[in-house]
């Protein structure tokens, strides 16, 4: 790929994943308990699955990695973040790299990213935004439902859309950073998980399964002996304004180090840039 081209590519990232759409009651746990003996006795796959938000509800904290592949013009072009996650309180924190230019330095800084129930918070989003100033986006408004916008689907929300699982199978056993998991394969519909997912992801996702080419989402899930997701991919399809051809998106979160202090806290008002937010390239 010659530097143009990746140059290109790059700014599709940006516009099509951290810019999307910025123009534009919580379910029961189950414990760990049920969930455990679900997974470790062989229970059915597709009921197992629904209710790993929950489970994950009960796991209160963990540290988290995201990947988020974009194919898209020819090209292909990875995001990536790290940070940890609140998910008593939907709370997290991440720290989302661009991709670097062909020799190898980064183009753009660091994104720091607040995921809070209903909207997404950014940091050093440049475009104009002052370097102090916060960037706030309902994720209510935006097509994807944040699940591809922040360029890191939010873990808990990733787990909320699971609970639309239609078909899933049990593959087998692996391990996913040293841990004893259980891989299951599956297809989950937004549309199914919009209706069952807690107050604060019931519109986002409504809004991914309209906004989306399609409702549809593939999954690999790899789950610990607890029942805890341990490693979720999910692939997603849309079109948006920047080119005629659906964008291809393939998430993948880790979770890891549960219990791990995640002490998420919210920018003030005074803190949160209102000026009309420039397009990346222009």
């Amino acid at each position: 790929m010659d530097r143009r081209q990746h140059r290109n590519a790059g700014r599709t990232v940006v516009a099509v994943g951290i810019m999307l759409g910025l123009g534009a009651g919580a379910t029961g746990c189950s414990g760990f308990g049920a969930a455990a003996e679900d997974v470790k006795g062989g229970g059915d796959p597709v009921a197992v699955l629904r209710r790993t938000a929950d489970t994950l509800g009960g796991a209160g904290t963990s540290k988290a990695t995201t990947s988020m592949e974009m194919a898209t013009g020819g090209t292909r072009v990875t995001i990536r973040g790290r940070g940890v996650y609140d998910y008593r309180h939907r709370l997290g924190r991440l720290t989302v790299v661009l991709p670097e230019d062909p020799a190898g330095t980064s183009e753009h800084k660091p994104i720091t990213e607040l995921l809070a129930p209903g909207a997404l918070f950014m940091k050093n989003r440049g475009a104009g935004v002052p370097a102090d100033k916060w960037v706030r986006v309902d994720t209510a408004t935006l097509s994807d439902g944040n699940l591809v916008t922040g360029g890191a689907t939010d873990p808990y929300a990733a787990a909320e859309v699971l609970r639309g699982t239609r078909t899933a199978a049990y593959v087998g056993r692996t391990e996913v950073g040293g841990t004893a998991v259980r891989h299951y394969r599956g297809t989950a519909d937004l549309s199914s998980a919009a209706r069952q997912a807690s107050a604060e992801n019931r519109a986002p996702l409504a809004a991914a399964a309209k906004g989306f080419a399609t409702a549809e989402v593939p999954f690999d899930v790899y789950l610990d002996d607890q029942g805890r997701i341990r490693k979720l991919r999910q692939r997603f399809s849309f079109v948006n304004g920047l080119q005629k051809t659906p964008v291809a998106v393939a998430s993948t979160t880790l979770l890891y180090d549960f219990g791990a202090p995640a002490d998420v806290r919210l920018p003030r008002s005074a803190d949160i840039y209102a000026g009309r937010i420039a397009e990346e390239g222009n």
